[in-house]
């Protein structure tokens, strides 16, 4: 079977718990290192499937390997290889297809706050529920939803969290999380933390580091159910 490619913007949002999940099943990837400076492939079927993680930069910031990322995008849908987007990944399968991403209206939107799903049919397909959910966030940008994509996902604070486009997925919020990766961007995100706390009306969508860490043990393993019902969905439509 050919790999999943999954592509790392940043060395602290590698893929998590995807990696676990994709080694339970015995699904072969290839990590493509994006922050060491490795290439962007010229061809999506060269992969089962594309999986793009999240990161601290912009969709719309002018570095080299986005053009690249979104042409890419671009062949996988006309080829029908299925794409997920994390975060950053959800924002460039958006921009790619035609969709716009910009500051959330809202602000920041950091840790663990309910989703609530906005197609009842999909969410139960995708998520395995109707109603929703709490996920991890960690963003301060949204995207809108790309011509011919259905509306999945919404929270208080980010009115597009996920939409569907047949095979393909695209989330603003961090399904991936693990236990590590939470306490290292806890670690490093302090100052960004305090930063967006220091505005009062962004208090209730920015937690602090110890209210994230007091969420753990309530939130992380139902939204972990809810990943391994959407990445079973989405190795459903890998090719080759």
């Amino acid at each position: 079977m050919k790999p999943i490619a999954i592509f790392r913007h940043a060395t602290a949002d590698g893929p998590a718990y995807l990696a676990t999940f994709l080694a339970q099943q015995n699904l072969p990837y290839q990590e493509i290192r994006i922050d060491l400076g490795e290439t962007v492939p010229e061809r999506a079927d060269d992969f089962a499937g594309i999986a793009l993680m999240g990161g601290p930069m912009s969709v719309n910031d002018p570095l080299p390997w986005i053009p690249s990322s979104l042409a890419l995008i671009r062949d996988a849908v006309e080829r029908d290889i299925p794409l997920i987007g994390h975060c950053l990944g959800g924002q460039l399968i958006s921009k790619a297809l035609g969709g716009s991403v910009t500051r959330n209206p809202n602000g920041k939107e950091i840790g663990w706050h309910q989703l609530q799903v906005t197609d009842a049919e999909l969410g139960q397909h995708w998520l395995g529920t109707s109603e929703g959910l709490v996920g991890f966030h960690w963003h301060g940008e949204t995207f809108t939803l790309p011509p011919g994509a259905t509306w999945l996902a919404r929270s208080e604070a980010c009115a597009h969290q996920a939409y569907v486009l047949g095979p393909h997925i695209g989330m603003q919020f961090h399904i991936e999380m693990d236990e590590p990766t939470i306490a290292s961007w806890c670690a490093e995100g302090e100052p960004e933390i305090g930063a967006a706390r220091s505005k009062p009306e962004a208090h209730p969508h920015v937690m602090t580091t110890h209210q994230i860490s007091q969420g753990i043990p309530s939130h992380l393993s139902t939204m972990r159910a809810a990943a391994d019902h959407l990445y079973r969905r989405w190795i459903s439509n890998l090719k080759g």
